[in-house]
C-alpha cells in the first residue's frame, strides 16, 4: 500500500558527470567519467544530482512513492524511452532534495508542492535505494554531516539581467576550454548593477546553458540578446562550494537579481459584487495553456489588491496551478471561500520566466528581499496555512466570472460497498494514502474483479473499514485491518475526495 502521484521527466547530471557537446547545447546528455575505486560502494552510490526538464506536455517521466514503513521519497515507474530512463534515474531511489533544499524529513505532498513549483526544471539529490543504509552508517561515523548537500545561507547561483547602457553590457570575456567562461566587469558597469559577481562564471545567457558553446558561438549569442540579456552566473566562492559539495551549478538553485519583473502575490476579500475579474484559458508565450486573468472591475476587489488584465495565474493559496486545467483551477479557487490568496506575473515577466525556462514561484522570496522588486514583504504561506484556507472555506456559489459555465462541486456522495475475494484471492483494487493525510484512496481497481462489480472507482476514498472510522490517528491500525481482515470486507466510501494535490494525480 503505498501513496504515489505521477512525475514525468527528462534529463539527469549526475557527480562526476559532464555534458556531451556532441548531443547539442540544451541537450543534457552526459558521459561517465569513471575515477572511482570499484571496491568502494559508498563512493560509487553517494548522492547524485538529476537536472530534470518537463515534456512539451508538461510531465517528468517517473512516479513519485511514499511507501508505508518506508522512509523517503521514492522513484517508481520510470516511463521507458524518456530521458529519466536513459539518463540513469533508478527505480526504488530516494530523492533528498529538490533544487539543493533537503526534503528527506518533509511530507509527501510538500515534496510533491516543491516539484510542481520548479517549473519547466527542477534539480533533484537522490540516493540508490539500495544504498541507503550504507549512507546512513557513512553519515553516523561523521563523514558527512547531511545525506543531501546544501548550499550555504546567500550562496547561490545568480541570475542578473542586464540592460546595456552607453559602455555596453559591462563585462568582458575571458576563457578556458570550450564551454568555460568568466566574467570581468567593468567598474560601475551595466553587469556589476545587475549584481553580476567579479570573476563569476558564466553558466546560461536567456536560458540556454552555454556549456557547449566555443567563444565565437557565446559571442554570437550576446549579440542576437539586443539590448538586455539574461546571464545565470556563478560567483567563485559559489563555484568552489559546489565543486567542493559536488554540486552542478543548475539555474534551479539561482536565486533573481535586478529581474525586469516579478511575481506579485494579491489578497482578495470577496465583496457584496464578487471579486470582478474573469479567468480564462489561453495559450502563453512558451506556447502553453495557461490561466489569465481579464476583465478586472475597477473599484473592486481585484482591481483595488492590484491585478491586471492580462496577468497570468501562477498560484491558488501558495499551490502552484501550473498544468493545470481551466475547471480544476476554478475549483481550487472555490475552495479557498471569501479570502483569496493569489500569485501572479504580468505578460512582461510571464515572457520573462518563460525564456529562462524557471517558474516565478522560485523568485517570490526574492522580490521582496531586492530593491527592484514589488513592495509585498509577504512569503509564500506555509502548508498549514494554505491547508486551512482549504478546509475553512464554506461558501460554495462560483466567486467570480469564468469564461465557461461550471456547476459548483457536488458534496461528496457516500456509500457502503460488501467486498468478497475473487478465485485468486484478492479483492481486486490498489490503495494509496498519503503521509500526512487520514485519506486512504482507492488508487486502481481491476476491470471485472470483485471491487469493480462492488461498484468502487478510483479516486474513493475509504471511510470505514468493517464499522471501523478511518481517522488521523488509526490510519496505520486500519491498513493492517484491510490486511488481516476476513472477508467479506464491508467499506463506507466517499467519491472523489480532494484534498490540494490529490494522491495519484499527474504532474
Amino acid at each position: 500500500m503505498e501513496a504515489a502521484t505521477d512525475l514525468q521527466d527528462t534529463a539527469a547530471l549526475n557527480l562526476k558527470f559532464k555534458f556531451n557537446p556532441k548531443l547539442g547545447i540544451d541537450n543534457p546528455a552526459l558521459s561517465l567519467a569513471d575515477d572511482h575505486d570499484h571496491l568502494d560502494s559508498w563512493g560509487l552510490q553517494r548522492p547524485r544530482f538529476c537536472l530534470l526538464s518537463k515534456d512539451k506536455e508538461g510531465k517528468l517521466g517517473f512516479c513519485l512513492h511514499k511507501e508505508l514503513g518506508q522512509t523517503g521519497h521514492i522513484v517508481r515507474r520510470i516511463e521507458p524511452g524518456t530521458s529519466a530512463q536513459r539518463q540513469g534515474l533508478q527505480d526504488g531511489d530516494r530523492i533528498l532534495g529538490v533544487n539543493g533544499d533537503t526534503v528527506e524529513h518533509e511530507d509527501y505532498y510538500g515534496v510533491v508542492r516543491r516539484i510542481r513549483a520548479s517549473g519547466p526544471r527542477v534539480l533533484l539529490t537522490v540516493l540508490a535505494g539500495n544504498m541507503e543504509e550504507v549512507a546512513r552508517a557513512h553519515q553516523a561515523e561523521g563523514n558527512g554531516a547531511h545525506l543531501c548537500p546544501v548550499l550555504d545561507s546567500g550562496v547561490r547561483p545568480r541570475l542578473c539581467h542586464v540592460a546595456k547602457d552607453e559602455g555596453g553590457f559591462g563585462f568582458s570575456i575571458t576563457h578556458g576550454e570550450r564551454g568555460f567562461f568568466w566574467l570581468k566587469l567593468s567598474c560601475g558597469g551595466a553587469a556589476e548593477r545587475a549584481g553580476v559577481p567579479q570573476g563569476a562564471r558564466l553558466l546560461e545567457v536567456n536560458g540556454i546553458s552555454v556549456e557547449s558553446f566555443s567563444y565565437s558561438q557565446l559571442s554570437r549569442k550576446l549579440r542576437q540578446s539586443g539590448e538586455q540579456v539574461a546571464l545565470l552566473v556563478a560567483g567563485p566562492e559559489v563555484e568552489e562550494q559546489c565543486r567542493q559539495l559536488g554540486l552542478p551549478l543548475a539555474a534551479p538553485l539561482a536565486e533573481g537579481w535586478a529581474l525586469p519583473a516579478w511575481p506579485r502575490q494579491l489578497h482578495l476579500e470577496k465583496g457584496p459584487r464578487g471579486f470582478g475579474f474573469l479567468l480564462r484559458e489561453e495559450k502563453g508565450p512558451n506556447g502553453q495553456l495557461g490561466q489569465f486573468l481579464w476583465e478586472v472591475d475597477p473599484g473592486l476587489p481585484a482591481d483595488q489588491a492590484g491585478m491586471r488584465a492580462g496577468d497570468r495565474l501562477v498560484a491558488v493559496a501558495g499551490e502552484s496551478v501550473e498544468g493545470l486545467g481551466h475547471e480544476e483551477t476554478v475549483t481550487r479557487i472555490q475552495a479557498q471561500g471569501r479570502h483569496l490568496s493569489l500569485i501572479v506575473v504580468d505578460p512582461e515577466a510571464d515572457s520573462f520566466y518563460s525564456m529562462v525556462r524557471l517558474s516565478p514561484l522560485l523568485f517570490l522570496e526574492d522580490s521582496s528581499n531586492h530593491a527592484n522588486g514589488p513592495a509585498s514583504s509577504e512569503k509564500l504561506p506555509s502548508v498549514s496555512q494554505v491547508e486551512d484556507q482549504a478546509s475553512s472555506a464554506t461558501d460554495l456559489a462560483l466567486p467570480l466570472e469564468v469564461s465557461t459555465s461550471l456547476v459548483p462541486p457536488a458534496l461528496p456522495s457516500f456509500r457502503q460497498c460488501l467486498l468478497s475475494p475473487g478465485p485468486n484471492g484478492g479483492y481486486g483494487f490498489r490503495l494509496s494514502c498519503g503521509a500526512d493525510k487520514p485519506d486512504i484512496s482507492i488508487s486502481q481497481v481491476t476491470p471485472g474483479g470483485s471491487a469493480s462489480q462492488a461498484g468502487l472507482c478510483k479516486g474513493d476514498v475509504i471511510l470505514e473499514v468493517n464499522g471501523q472510522s478511518v481517522n488521523t490517528e488509526n490510519v496505520l491500525e486500519v491498513l493492517q485491518q484491510l490486511t488481516d481482515a476476513k472477508p467479506p470486507l464491508r467499506l463506507r466510501l466517499a467519491a472523489q475526495g480532494r484534498h490540494g494535490i490529490e494522491t495519484g494525480s499527474s504532474l
